[in-house]
This record gives structure tokens, sequence and C-alpha cells, in this order.
């Protein structure tokens, strides 16, 4: 049975987040359900049991939002961005008030400047493909899997301890992360980009010991 994990980010017309924001907060809130998935823990074995880690970001505003939040799940709230992720559900069997979002229109922009991040774990995203910030929000998503599979239980820890902070950014030496050794995201192809694609790198200091 393949199993999708549904994250929501709320995109009010008058008030968008920054698309670093709403991507940053997307990998934080993965990285929450993964270390503490809580009532959900058998959605999420079953979900990462298959090897297919499959995400699905879809847009919400006003009752559309309000809908959303009534749903089981949890909202991670960082700078600009609001994100819910909720339980991994079976592909073709979405909550009503989830499948009835779209998942087009999440094109975001960033307005913000954004310095060199200093003491959290470094999502490099490849600047040569084209995404939309929701399939950018889910790959990112990925990223932030893979790096958490990679990580040990005492730096798992301390990650948590930081409150699973994660930073966002290009990187201008993309293909040399990518041949590096460090997490890769090869996305599957289903939508807007090319199988096999390089998408992000994960980067911390753990992973690169």
């Amino acid at each position: 049975m393949m199993m999708v994990l549904p994250l929501v980010v709320r995109i009010e017309r008058t008030s968008p987040p920054q698309r670093t924001d709403a991507l940053e907060a997307a990998a934080m809130a993965v990285l929450g359900l993964l270390a503490d998935p809580g009532e959900w823990a058998g959605e999420v074995e079953v979900w990462e049991s298959t090897g297919r880690i499959r995400k699905v970001v879809r847009r919400a505003r006003g009752a559309e939002w309000e809908r959303a939040i009534a749903l089981p799940g949890r909202t991670i709230v960082h700078r600009s961005a609001e994100v819910r992720v909720h339980p991994p559900v079976p592909l073709d069997d979405w909550p009503r008030d989830l499948a009835r979002l779209q998942v087009s229109g999440t094109q975001l922009d960033d307005t913000a400047e954004y310095g060199e991040p200093a003491g959290v774990p470094v999502l490099w995203e490849n600047p040569a493909l084209e995404m939309s910030a929701g399939k950018a929000m889910a790959q990112a998503g990925h990223s932030a899997q893979l790096a958490w599979w990679a990580t040990s239980e005492r730096d798992r820890r301390a990650w948590q301890a930081g409150g699973l902070a994660v930073a966002v950014r290009p990187s201008p030496d993309f293909g040399k992360l990518a041949d590096s050794g460090l997490p890769v995201v090869r996305d599957a192809g289903f939508t807007e980009i090319a199988p096999g694609s390089a998408t992000f790198v994960a980067d911390a200091p753990w992973l690169r010991s």
C-alpha cells in the first residue's frame, strides 16, 4: 500500500510566507514527526517501511486552513511560515478536507535576505532546477528525513535539544556536494522534474565524520 505524508502550507493572499521560511518549516515539521510520532507511530512506521517516503504539499488559506488545522496533525510556525504536518495516509484515501486543497499555486519568493547558516544542519538546494515552492518543500522534507536516518542517537538528541532547526540555502557547488557522500535526494520524477534529478543535499558536521 502506497502511503504519503500530507503537508499543508498556509498561503494567505495578502501575507504569503517567504519561500525559505516555508521550506525550512516543512523540513522541521517532518523532523518533529520522526523524532516523536506519538499517537501516529503506527502510521509513521508503515510509511517509512515502504522505503518510499513520498510527501505531498498542498496550500490553504482562510477557512481552508481552519479546516486543515482541525484535523489531526501538528503545526510548525517558523518566522513567516505556518506548515501543518498530518499523519501518513494511503495515497488514495486522504481526509476530504485535505483532498480538496490545491497542490498547484505554491509559487513563493524571498524578499528577505538570508545570511550564512551557522550552527545548524544545512539542506542545500540545487539551484539549477526550477521547482515550485510546494515541490521544493517536499524535497526539503525528504532531505531532512535522509539526514535523520543517517544521524546517530547521540547526535539526534543534540539536534532535538536545538529544536531540530535546519537552514535551507541554494548551493553554488551543488555538484561537488552531491558527489561528496552526504545524503542526496534523487527525485522519483512524479511531478515537475526529471526522474533521478538530485534536488537537495543534507549537510551537518556529524554527517561528514
